[in-house]
């Protein structure tokens, strides 16, 4: 049996959906593209950077990767590895983990940046491109080398205290 794949001719559509499965797609060009999972070291980097932000903001206002932010252009969605949300957010993101472009932004994304020309260009400049257009405050760009880190998250973790 040959299965359609929908199709959304807007973003209510696409919230609307539900396939009955925990998977994150991103919308593009009114079809659903399904978002891989994390690298594990992506996940233990995000986590670490989570960790040290909890304290300072509340945990609540700390989201990891399944957080999903509407954006203009395509895609029309995007999962940062890490946001920092705003305290009336909480009770926003209750029904479902996205914020809308009608709301006020997160005040701050991380990406990880992967290795590789492509995921660098999507990373780093397509994603921060959508991010900026929506005014967030702070864009925060972890850079991942494939050979192991030189540095150490606490220097990001530093800069981002003297902030909160």
């Amino acid at each position: 049996m040959v299965q359609l794949k929908p199709r959304f001719h807007s973003f209510e559509e696409y919230l609307a959906y539900d396939d009955g499965s925990d998977k994150l797609y991103e919308l593009f060009n009114g079809k659903l593209i399904e978002v891989p999972p994390e690298s594990g070291f992506n996940v233990e980097l995000a986590t670490y950077v989570l960790l040290q932000l909890a304290p300072l903001v509340g945990y609540q206002r700390v989201r990891g990767h399944g957080l999903e932010l509407e954006v203009r252009g395509e895609p029309r969605n995007r999962f940062p590895a890490l946001a920092v949300i705003r305290e009336d957010h909480i009770a926003l993101l209750k029904p479902r983990n996205t914020i809308r472009l009608t709301m006020p932004p997160p005040l701050l994304v991380v990406e990880i940046v992967s290795p590789g020309e492509l995921q660098r260009n999507r990373d780093y400049v397509a994603k921060r491109t959508q991010y900026e257009n929506l005014s967030i405050p702070n864009i925060g760009s972890l850079i991942r080398r494939s050979r192991p880190l030189r540095y150490s998250p606490c220097r990001v973790i530093a800069t981002l205290r003297q902030r909160y």
